[in-house]
């Protein structure tokens, strides 16, 4: 089987990239934290995968694999101030879960380091297109554009199971938080 073309999303994109991600996020610590909650889980996840698109697509740093079944929302080093999550302007959420959404953020961009860097913000693939290796393959499109900027790539996660995983990817711990749950902080350095 030959592996799809890995391409830079555009706005075309949203609806499917939006889909897969909050599908692969179903059983994530960090977004069952922010929404906990089975029947709002999707409304709300859709909210949050759809603003952090709209915020970085037109970077040219999302990266897809599969029509979409595959992505890499990255966050080049221009924007330190918006590395991590993030939330809306206008928010789609009521106040108790705006306000984990916003902690969260503050938490993370607290723990991130101060230096430029290329920050993988989310990294999903669809549960239908999983064990095809295309996680990894747009992963490493954005670790390709890192290395080419001479910068190290920081991600964080909050899967004890992905830490094994993003270290046999080349990632190292550099970093944890305990709060709101258990999160590693890892870097992987320029190539």
């Amino acid at each position: 089987m030959t592996t799809p073309e890995i391409t830079i999303a555009t706005p075309a994109d949203r609806e499917a990239v939006v889909g897969t991600l909050v599908a692969a996020f179903v059983q994530d610590p960090i977004l069952r934290h922010l929404f906990p909650d089975e029947d709002t889980y999707p409304r709300y996840a859709a909210a949050f995968f759809g603003n952090l698109f709209d915020k970085r697509v037109h970077r040219s740093a999302i990266w897809t694999i599969g029509g979409g079944a595959s992505v890499a929302i990255w966050e080049p080093p221009a924007e330190p101030s918006a590395a991590a999550h993030g939330s809306p302007e206008v928010s789609p959420y009521p106040p108790d879960v705006l306000a984990r959404v916003e902690g969260y953020d503050d938490t993370v961009h607290a723990a991130l380091p101060t230096y430029p860097f290329w920050y993988l913000g989310v990294l999903g693939t669809h549960p239908d297109s999983a064990g095809r290796g295309w996680g990894r393959a747009v992963m490493r499109a954005g670790l390709d554009r890192a290395a080419a900027d001479g910068l190290p790539a920081i991600l964080e996660t909050s899967k004890p199971g992905n830490v094994d995983l993003y270290r046999r990817a080349g990632w190292e711990v550099v970093g944890s938080l305990s709060e709101p749950v258990p999160t590693w902080i890892m870097q992987q350095p320029p190539r």
